[in-house]
């Protein structure tokens, strides 16, 4: 099992502003060029379901999620239902920062193939937080600062220029 972890501060942003662009799935594909589609069904107060494709080396991952929206607390947290995962969950969660809110992204992951975890899990972990930041990129602008549990991750410089 693999997890990745995304903080970004968004800059003069309430975190109310903030997850409400966070939760609007349906425009990650014009966010991010690995994310193909999205659609968003059964939308109640607190649950619906997602369908996702995202390109992922030759290849096209497709997943259905449970996601679970907390606006009191500015959560989302997300578990695969069906699709090429073996195991896929996470969080999005936004909370108050010095001058706007920071932006957290966390989920683990398995393929379920232990002979090729070794080769194909850390290639999906740089991709999906690659992603990730695009898509955060989109929805708010250059962000201030990223912080990444795992060594090589992106500098906020690296993230000003990208559009």
């Amino acid at each position: 099992m693999r997890s990745a972890h995304l903080a970004v501060r968004v800059p003069a942003l309430t975190p109310e502003a903030a997850f409400s662009h966070l939760q609007d799935f349906e425009r990650y594909p014009g966010l991010a060029d690995a994310v193909l589609h999205v659609s968003v069904y059964g939308t109640s107060d607190a649950t619906s379901r997602s369908t996702w494709e995202v390109a992922f080396r030759n290849g096209v991952l497709r997943w259905t999620e449970a996601d679970e929206t907390d606006p009191q607390a500015l959560t989302i947290a997300f578990r695969q239902t069906e699709g090429d995962f073996a195991e896929f969950s996470g969080s999005w969660s936004v909370a108050a920062d010095a001058d706007g809110c920071a932006v957290t992204f966390d989920c683990t992951f398995d393929f379920g193939i232990p002979s090729l975890a070794g080769v194909l899990e850390p290639i999906a972990e740089r991709v999906l937080k690659e992603t990730i930041l695009q898509i955060l990129h989109g929805l708010f602008g250059p962000v201030l600062s990223v912080k990444d549990k795992a060594p090589g991750a992106p500098t906020p410089s690296s993230l000003a220029g990208q559009h």
